[in-house]
């Protein structure tokens, strides 16, 4: 028989017709020292506090961050419900705007036209006065 893995140095039994037999190396388990498995329990134990206290100020940073977006949606409706009530607002003004342009426009007729009688009125004065003048000088010869 083939021996297994090549040339690995391992002994052969002496019994030729026989399977070999392969010695297996086992490695000398001393306990350890007292002191470096209490220091192993230290370590372990002071790490998994880390982590926690790691993990503890990522879940309060995703609480913050929670209540902060919790905050900004409610400012954005508040700032929505704003733009609508302004919309409306300033629709029904542009209603009402239209509804008052006719009577609008007649204002600015009767304003040109008050305009053309005060010039009117303001020729006939001169007319009147210029006309008394001479009547006047008429009056004295």
């Amino acid at each position: 028989m083939a021996e297994r893995g090549g040339d690995s140095g391992a002994a052969k039994s002496s019994n030729d017709g026989e399977d070999p037999v392969i010695e297996t190396a086992t490695e000398a388990k001393e306990p350890p020292p007292p002191d470096v498995v209490q220091l192993c329990r230290e370590t372990f134990q002071k790490t998994a506090e880390y982590l926690r206290g790691e993990m503890e100020g990522t879940i309060e940073d995703y609480k913050l961050l929670e209540n902060m977006n919790k905050i900004t949606i409610a400012k954005y409706s508040e700032m929505k419900n704003l733009a609508q009530d302004i919309s409306t607002s300033l629709q029904e003004l542009n209603d009402k705007y239209k509804t008052l342009q006719p009577y609008l426009e007649q204002i600015d007729h009767i304003e040109e036209n008050v305009s053309n009688l005060e010039q009117a009125a303001y020729k006939l004065d001169v007319y009147s006065k210029r006309l008394e003048a001479k009547f006047r000088a008429l009056e004295k010869r």
